[in-house]
């Protein structure tokens, strides 16, 4: 059985979609982000702060194998682990890739009082999601379907993913 791959910026809703979709499946739901604290036994927050991105995300792409080596999976991936060129083919290799988008708006409102995104911190977030955004668009855009989830209920973009994925698994 494929995996179902979620890719997005943060606060596109993966996780809360994810937990939907794999329990509609009968899936397990894998945040990726919980993966690497696990394996780091540190928060996204500390290991970024203590070892930098860089090595934040050789620490993610390692999750990146685990989970590709596995199958009948849910996975919310972390907003940037589509930059990684080996991290987009194990996704693809391993099952459907779902990207899902959302407003400069709506991720702000969805975000504004989330202080645990390393990315953001400091001032000027709405700059920063822009350029975030832009420097990851083609990344984003390597995946099998795009949804918007901007003004939806997270049932409604479960039930739309729900519906693309009849028979593609």
């Amino acid at each position: 059985m494929k995996n179902v791959i979620l890719t997005g910026f943060m606060g596109s809703g993966k996780s809360s979609v994810g937990r939907i979709v794999a329990k509609r499946l009968g899936y397990e739901f894998r945040d990726l982000d919980a993966v690497i604290m696990e394996e780091a036994g540190l928060s996204i927050n500390d290991i970024f702060s203590r070892h930098g991105e860089e090595h934040f995300r050789a620490v993610e792409s390692r999750a990146v194998e685990r989970v590709a080596g596995s199958t009948a999976l849910v996975v919310a991936t972390g907003g940037g682990a589509v930059i990684s060129t080996e991290n987009r083919r194990l996704f693809r290799s391993s099952g459907i890739v779902i990207n899902l988008m959302a407003s400069m708006e709506s991720i702000l409102n969805r975000l504004r009082n989330d202080s645990s995104r390393p990315l953001l911190r400091g001032p000027d977030r709405e700059e920063k999601i822009s350029r975030l955004l832009s420097e990851r668009e083609a990344c984003y855009a390597d995946a099998d379907i795009r949804i918007d989830t901007t003004g939806k209920k997270v049932e409604d973009v479960a039930a739309e993913i729900l519906t693309y994925l009849k028979g593609k698994l």
